[in-house]
């Protein structure tokens, strides 16, 4: 905490400073003056050990007690003993001083020397302690938030597979002919899912190229029912999104609203300003499917997690529509 240079020079110095005094007498005593830094520079010496050896390690307990007056108590005793013991070695050395008022002084001094250095010795512990405090809490907090972040990835794929698999089963039951190549497609879309879902953002063309072989599978369902226009940025294709981002919007547009051919759900995917837009007709359900709360709250979760931004969320009568931050990459990230 306190080099053992400072220790050594703050000590010497402190003896210089109470020898200054004699220097002004009218006989000046170089033997006396020297007596009287060494033994103060000693005391100095001894307090500083003393306070930094006696002072308690770091512990949460520690913190919330704070100040403590029985360690200053037991320093100041200790060091009012080890001054008295200076002080007969002084009168030993010098001898035609008087003892009493000696001693009275010294011990003074020692006392006043012993307060400071304690007190500053307790700020420059506290001040150590609020540092590790502060540390601590940073680090629960982030360790807090990546145990959420990973909850809410590890979210995504089991929620696409309960659809995907919901799909097939219709698929199967009304005798669908597309069912094969369904599987297939499924089989080659998880291959893919499974080579992106650890990472935390991937472009948007990657993602595009998701929600193209994902929208193959919905065409094997609802055919002609389902309509998808994308109109993206040459520029913005090069940008960064949540993995399965734009699957889960998709999905939440056909969780709420009808998919049939004779009334398509028409979704459009386009760029505006610093905005990717997600837009879908408002077609509602009578009876709307039950939320899993895996949808958009799970995408603005993924962007307050990854990037401290929002989604934006605008619903009329007619249009609904989700605009997603444009994250450019960083070179030094």
């Amino acid at each position: 905490m306190i080099s053992h240079k400072v220790i050594w020079l703050s000590s010497i110095c402190l003896g210089i400073l109470t020898s200054v005094p004699k220097f002004a007498e009218h006989h000046f005593n170089p033997y006396e003056a020297l007596v009287n830094a060494v033994i103060t520079a000693l005391f100095a010496i001894f307090i500083w050990y003393y306070n930094l050896a006696t002072m308690p390690a770091y512990s949460s307990r520690d913190v919330a007690q704070g100040f403590s007056p029985l360690r200053l108590i037991k320093s100041l005793g200790v060091g009012m003993v080890v001054m008295f013991l200076l002080a007969c070695a002084q009168q030993y050395l010098l001898s035609h001083l008087h003892f009493g008022s000696m001693m009275l002084m010294i011990e003074i001094r020692g006392i006043l020397v012993n307060l400071t250095f304690y007190m500053f010795l307790h700020m420059v512990q506290q001040s150590y302690q609020n540092q590790q405090v502060g540390i601590e809490l940073e680090r629960i907090k982030m360790d807090n938030l990546s145990a959420q972040y990973e909850l809410l990835r590890q979210q995504v794929n089991p929620h696409f597979l309960f659809n995907s698999l919901h799909t097939l089963k219709y698929m199967v039951e009304t005798g669908d002919q597309h069912a094969g190549d369904f599987i297939l497609k499924l089989s080659d879309f998880y291959r893919f899912t499974l080579e992106n879902r650890k990472l935390d953002l991937i472009r948007l063309s990657e993602e595009l190229e998701i929600l193209q072989a994902y929208m193959f599978l919905l065409k094997a369902r609802f055919e002609e029912g389902i309509d998808l226009t994308l109109n993206i940025e040459d520029a913005h294709r090069g940008s960064l999104v949540p993995p399965f981002t734009l699957q889960l919007l998709v999905e939440n547009c056909i969780k709420h609203n009808v998919v049939s051919l004779d009334k398509p759900l028409q979704i459009r995917l386009y760029s505006e300003g610093n905005w990717l837009v997600v837009e879908n007709g408002v077609q509602r359900k009578r009876s709307p499917e039950s939320s899993t709360g895996m949808g958009l709250e799970n995408i603005n979760q993924r962007y307050l997690h990854l990037l401290d931004q929002k989604i934006e969320i605008q619903a009329t009568d007619t249009i609904f529509r989700i605009k997603l931050p444009v994250v450019h990459e960083n070179p030094h990230r």
